[in-house]
């Protein structure tokens, strides 16, 4: 027997009200997504970078110098970053060139074109020369027809990069001079409304600055640990196989840069300078790998540990689940602060029976 339920005009209104602030709220997310992601990461990057400031402070105290420490702490960090794609970059041109150099000189003592057709008929492929030529300038038709199109959009995504880029390094400056002020601020005011809600969210905020900078200093401490490592080990082999020692401090800054990826980076810079050195010399290359995959056993099981002491405290299934939601949704940049943000989450999971007190 069906039962009829009354609802009130007052509830009905109520429930269509929420539903339609929900939606409105989603679609506000949805176009503003870019815009947050902006905001998100510069907030990031001003409670990583705020310790860094702390420290510039400590060597030169002055009367209202926090300007000047943020001024200087940003520039320190975005002009290392420069720094490390302005050596990288040509460097892995350069390996690549040389590849491809020594390619073309070992067709040509395989016989040349010739010795290409030779191979095919081994294979039963006949007229291999002509195939590969016909395919590449099919390509290269095909590319000069969309290079117009390619152009355009490569303009506008740099357009959109630099944008991005500049509004980040802004905002970060921002967050770092007013933020603090700000949050003080709330607080005070909170305070005079409701002093245990103000002390919870004081509290609150103050652990997960706490988490970010921790996981940043530990971090970027091991990365540049095994960058210079790297840049040791690469030296070294340079003076064993007599190539261009030049190639150690690039290395070292892919080693040091990728390992700020968690779990995966160190496994990415491996590989990539494993292939670059083997550009040079194979035995070289070899010898790389065989050295960092020892080396990567001693060190995520007794220095990273110590360094970073496990400030996440974090299950490494959680840590995995972080980094793949981060870098499906993300890309690379989610990919480096999901860990962070999983923390986060840990610390709001631990606060909310006192988050749940203050009703």
């Amino acid at each position: 027997m069906a039962e009829r339920i009354e609802i009130t005009t007052k509830t009905f209104i109520r429930f269509w009200l929420v539903s339609l602030s929900f939606v409105l709220i989603s679609v506000f997310v949805w176009k503003a997504m870019a815009g947050l992601i902006i905001v998100g990461l510069a907030i990031f990057l001003a409670i990583a970078i705020r310790p860094l400031a702390n420290q510039i402070d400590k060597i030169y105290p002055r009367k209202d110098n926090s300007a000047l420490t943020a001024v200087v702490a940003v520039i320190l960090v975005v002009g290392l970053l420069g720094a490390a794609i302005a050596l990288v970059g040509p460097v892995v041109v350069n390996e690549t060139g040389r590849f491809i150099g020594q390619v073309s000189e070992n067709s040509n003592a395989f016989g040349g074109w010739n010795g290409i057709d030779a191979f095919g008929d081994s294979l039963g492929i006949r007229g291999l020369q002509d195939k590969i030529v016909g395919n590449l300038e099919s390509f290269s038709r095909e590319l000069l027809s969309n290079v117009g199109n390619v152009v355009v959009v490569s303009v506008g995504a740099v357009a959109n990069i630099v944008t991005a880029t500049i509004l980040v390094i802004a905002l970060t400056l921002l967050f770092l001079l007013q933020g603090p002020a700000i949050l003080e601020k709330m607080w005070t005011s909170l305070a005079g409304k409701n002093t245990a809600a103000s002390k919870v969210g004081r509290r609150l905020s103050q652990r997960i600055a706490g988490v970010i900078s921790k996981y940043v200093f530990g971090q970027v401490t091991v990365s540049i640990l095994d960058g210079l490592v790297v840049s040791a080990a690469v030296f070294v082999l340079a003076l064993i196989f007599e190539f261009s020692a030049g190639l150690a401090l690039p290395m070292g800054l892919i080693a040091a840069t990728f390992y700020l990826i968690p779990m995966f980076g160190p496994i990415i810079s491996c590989a990539i300078i494993t292939i670059l050195l083997s550009f040079n010399m194979p035995a070289a290359g070899l010898s790389f790998a065989i050295f960092y995959i020892i080396y990567a056993q001693i060190e995520n099981n007794l220095i990273a540990p110590k360094i970073q002491g496990g400030a996440m405290k974090l299950p490494s299934l959680v840590i995995l689940v972080a980094i793949t939601i981060g870098m499906y949704m993300f890309g690379l940049v989610g990919a480096i602060i999901s860990i962070p943000i999983a923390g986060c989450i840990k610390v709001l999971i631990d606060e909310y029976p006192n988050l749940r007190a203050l009703k």
